[in-house]
């Protein structure tokens, strides 16, 4: 049974700052049965512009309506989202908090009974910063 850990960064440059946080998610939870991608809720050229290199690493699915992010009752970005095979939602961290963001990484790999992840701290942004969902 596949799972679902989504990284939906804000649509603005500065969502780049959570790249280095979802890589070390992806790249430990990358074998496991789950999926990992980013989710940008916007187009294609600005999902390449915010990610850069990464865009052709990871699998990245476009929301550019919200519509996504909206049934997800999201209100801030970025967030961490674990999503079930049959799209129940697991848990979901909106805004940069690392602690929760560790929490919702920690439930992720015990449902997969695989290795945690540790999320890694980021010098240059805050506890609550993000975006608000428009």
């Amino acid at each position: 049974m596949f799972h679902l850990c989504l990284v939906i960064l804000p649509d603005q440059p500065d969502g780049a700052k959570v790249i280095p946080v979802a890589k070390t998610i992806f790249q430990t939870l990358g074998d496991a049965d789950c999926r990992t991608a980013y989710v940008i809720p916007s187009t294609a050229a600005i999902a390449r512009r915010i990610l850069e290199d990464e865009a052709d690493k990871a699998l990245v699915l476009l929301d550019p309506d919200k519509a996504f992010v909206k049934a997800l009752g999201l209100r801030t970005l970025p967030a961490l989202v674990h999503l079930r095979q049959d799209s129940t939602v697991v848990s979901a961290v909106e805004g940069w908090d690392r602690a929760a963001w560790q929490q919702t990484a920690n439930g992720v790999a015990r449902a997969m009974a695989w290795s945690t992840p540790e999320v890694p701290r980021l010098a240059s942004v805050d506890t609550g910063w993000g975006h608000t969902v428009r």
